[in-house]
């Protein structure tokens, strides 16, 4: 080979060589082998290619050599293709200098957006371009792009539309759709470009497809979290994406961190994982998705190009038929020469409509748990059950804001779920003041951008004898425990009942059902069936509305509250024996209930108190 400083001569009985043989031996110039018992390959150096003629002939220089070699390959390969692409319009090119001029720090630090943007976060010319010869290849009228940044990919989009194009663009961030205006009003294709600020998901459910018609191609570039979510709502809105339509989704290489290992914990750990871990488990989503077919090109950060599949003898499922059961009066004994092998499956084609069969919006049961792109907050989430709850939320895909009365807590619970890939923020608040739990809805959709699932599981529990219970100690229960609550609900579906509805789940008690004994805590035991009442009245009003009210009562937990408590640690074996399971509740075993009222898998549940008690409330 003359691309490495020796080449790899073949023994003549042998077809092939193993790749990584033949790149150490062309590096280090000396007799590499591998033997598996039929196979021997041996690389043996010749004489130097003349372009490395003039180098020292040292294994190390003849290595930096051949790196040097491949870091020109690929530092020139991005100037080479903007040299070769159609030049970008005078609107775009102003567009494109705006944007890499921005002062983008300063803008957030002053409050004008909401996140901390980058100029090197815009759609350059080459993937523009791209974009916007799929646009014309599929002689689409209607693309819908989520993610617009400042909107330079939007506008060569236009460009390559009809007169009566229309670029739907999705965006969080108001201050975007300002910085485009401009741009876009000086182009003469900007009056194709349809800025809409709001939760992409919200925006995309809002779409009148009846009156605007659908998509044909849409256009995935906004948070690597929400890929999924943004993915299926493309999908199984109906009419959302037209037929014939492709998903175009963007970033789907992320600096390599799809495919390369992810890094070991350090302190930019959760920095490289987070972005890369989402792609990678996207990518392997749509890669075994059976409702498309789908490619991924390394074009820029990688794009994928993804359409339905396409239904034909290839797509048919094969389904054994079912025999009719004989009547009593026709059963026969079958003779020896009718007892043959069981004829072939017969095939038959996979009803569409089947939900049971197809999935409801084409997904299996499990997929209906996942919470991709969804934004969940959760008070109390410092320590024990909201801690446990916000790490299952986080698990299935969800951005957490973790609530919790002390700081440090709340963000040590970030600090974990970080760590793991999951996106997180901290709030300081205390659920028993009005404007504190204002503020802490305020600032997770100030984060996040929506706000679809809220889990309300902030309490306290004083154990007073009813005799003993001073008034203030009484209100103070019911301060955090039942208004804290109802306060929460109250802000929380205030957003959800806007943007098209949501999951509410609070935290109520087996003491809503029972008297736990033999503790003394009237206090507790009022306040948390009074929870129980309150969701299932805010769950009848809230239901036709598209917000979902359930609440879980919890048995015993085993925390560290009762062993450290003096008072509290002698009852547990009179807890235990009251329970046919045997044991104390543990908080994991709570995070499958969360999970499943979180997700679009409870849909149908309104109103409910999930018990999970191991049996303590049946004796």
């Amino acid at each position: 080979s003359t691309d490495f400083p020796h080449t790899v001569h073949r023994n003549p009985t042998l077809t092939t060589m193993s790749r990584t043989v033949e790149q150490l031996a062309s590096v280090y110039g000396k007799h590499a082998s591998e033997n598996d018992g039929k196979r021997a390959y041996e690389a043996v150096p010749d004489e130097h290619p003349k372009r490395f003629r003039s180098q020292a002939d040292t294994p190390n220089e003849r290595l930096v050599t051949v790196l040097q070699e491949a870091l020109d390959v690929a530092g020139s390969l991005d100037p080479y293709l903007l040299e070769n692409a159609s030049p970008a319009s005078a609107s775009a090119t102003s567009l494109g200098e705006a944007t890499e001029s921005a002062p983008w720090g300063e803008l957030h630090d002053a409050g004008k957006t909401m996140f901390r943007f980058s100029n090197v976060w815009t759609t350059d010319l080459v993937e523009a371009k791209t974009l916007a010869m799929f646009a014309y290849m599929l002689k689409a009228e209607r693309v819908l792009e989520i993610g617009m940044f400042t909107g330079y990919g939007a506008l060569t989009i236009a460009e390559a539309l009809p007169a009566n194009g229309k670029v739907v663009t999705c965006e969080i961030d108001p201050f975007l759709k300002e910085f485009s205006k401009p741009h876009f009003d000086k182009s003469p294709h900007g009056h194709k470009i349809d800025v809409r600020i709001g939760p992409a998901i919200e925006t995309m459910k809002a779409v009148d497809v009846g009156r605007e018609g659908g998509f044909d191609m849409v256009f995935i570039d906004a948070d690597k979290g929400g890929y999924q979510a943004y993915y299926e709502a493309a999908l199984t809105i109906p009419g959302l994406l037209n037929d014939g339509g492709i998903i175009v989704v963007d970033n789907t290489l992320f600096k390599g961190q799809a495919y390369r290992p992810i890094q070991q914990e350090g302190k930019d750990y959760a920095a490289w994982n987070h972005g890369g871990i989402a792609v990678r488990n996207f990518n392997a989503f749509v890669a075994a998705d059976p409702r498309v077919e789908q490619v991924l090109l390394p074009i820029r950060d990688g794009i994928s190009i993804v359409r339905r599949a396409l239904l034909g003898n290839d797509r048919i499922m094969p389904v054994r038929a079912l025999s009719p059961v004989p009547s009593a009066a026709k059963a026969t004994v079958p003779t020896p020469d009718e007892c043959t092998a069981s004829p072939l499956p017969s095939v038959i084609a996979a009803d569409q409509k089947d939900v049971v069969f197809s999935g409801v919006g084409g997904k299996k049961v499990l997929e209906r748990m996942r919470l991709d792109g969804k934004v969940a907050l959760v008070t109390g989430a410092g320590q024990g059950i909201g801690r446990a709850f916000a790490h299952a939320l986080g698990e299935a895909g969800a951005a957490l804001m973790i609530v919790d009365l002390e700081l440090p807590r709340a963000e040590q619970v970030v600090k974990e779920l970080l760590a793991k890939g999951i996106r997180a923020s901290a709030c300081c608040a205390n659920v028993a003041e009005e404007l504190e739990v204002q503020a802490m809805v305020e600032k997770t959709l100030k984060t996040f951008g929506g706000l679809h699932i809220a889990v309300n599981n902030a309490g306290v529990n004083k154990n007073s004898a009813a005799e003993d219970t001073p008034v203030s100690e009484w209100d103070a229960t019911f301060g955090v425990n039942t208004r804290g609550v109802f306060m929460c609900c109250q802000q929380e579906a205030r957003h959800m009942l806007k943007s098209g509805g949501g999951k509410i789940i609070n935290t109520a008690s087996m003491a809503s059902l029972v008297v736990p004994h033999p503790q003394k805590q009237a206090a507790y035991n009022a306040s948390k069936s009074a929870v129980v009442k309150l969701t299932q009245s805010l769950a009848c009003e809230w239901a036709s509305r598209g917000i979902n009210v359930n609440c879980i009562s919890p048995g015993i937990v085993d925390t560290p509250l009762i062993w450290d408590n003096e008072a509290l640690r002698p009852l547990a074996d009179k807890w235990i024996s009251d329970m046919p399971i045997g044991k104390l509740c543990n908080v994991t075993d709570l995070q499958g209930a969360i999970v499943y009222l979180a997700s679009e898998a409870s849909d149908y549940m309104v109103g409910h108190n999930l018990v999970i008690e191991g049996g303590q409330s049946l004796w």
